[in-house]
């Protein structure tokens, strides 16, 4: 799959805010499938991003925290909005730890942790998709934050939360192929 010879690449920003690192993995595979695909594409964090007007197309995504987006990723997406709405956009979150779909309550996993700020960030720039991606934890590393900091301290804190890798990265590849795919209509509709 790619685009073929006098096909328009297209030039995709994926850009991502990630404290410990698992979202800033999920954004680097969604932009190697994306380039696979064909496309020129450029992953950064959102907070090295000095305008997205050069752009056909961008990927949002940030690891989400008590239920909310990291602050630069709403941040960034507030600060370019006119330019996203005029753009195919997607945004992807990171977080629920596990495997489990569904939380003892019944819950879709996916709906339950789906960040706060996706209902306005949705009515201000019209994104393509959204999607939320499971993420990773590592109770070694180093905590970030207040949040975090208070978290640990706790007790039982540490067995509360699952450790470990659960990014289901042939979900993740799915998903930007899609983009992909997508990206490639586009293409052909705008010649």
């Amino acid at each position: 799959m790619g685009t073929g010879p006098g096909e328009h690449r297209m030039s995709v920003l994926v850009c991502f805010a990630s404290r410990h690192g698992a979202t800033a993995g999920i954004a680097d595979r969604i932009a190697e499938t994306i380039e696979a695909a064909g496309h020129d594409v450029e992953c950064v964090p959102v907070d090295r991003v000095d305008g997205i007007e050069d752009y056909d197309a961008i990927v949002v995504g940030a690891a989400a925290y008590m239920f909310r987006w990291l602050k630069d990723a709403t941040r960034f997406v507030r600060r370019h909005r006119a330019v996203l709405a005029d753009r195919p956009v997607w945004l992807f979150s990171s977080g629920p730890l596990g495997t489990e779909l569904v939380d003892e309550d019944g819950r879709d996993v996916f709906e339950v942790t789906r960040p706060k700020e996706f209902d306005r960030l949705e009515a201000m720039i019209g994104p393509v998709d959204t999607h939320i991606f499971f993420g990773a934890w590592d109770p070694a590393a180093p905590a970030v934050g207040v949040g975090e900091r208070v978290l640990r301290l706790l007790p039982g804190a540490r067995g509360a939360v699952p450790a470990g890798d659960f990014r289901d990265w042939p979900a993740i590849e799915a998903w930007a192929e899609s983009i992909a795919a997508s990206l490639a209509e586009l293409s052909d509709s705008n010649r």
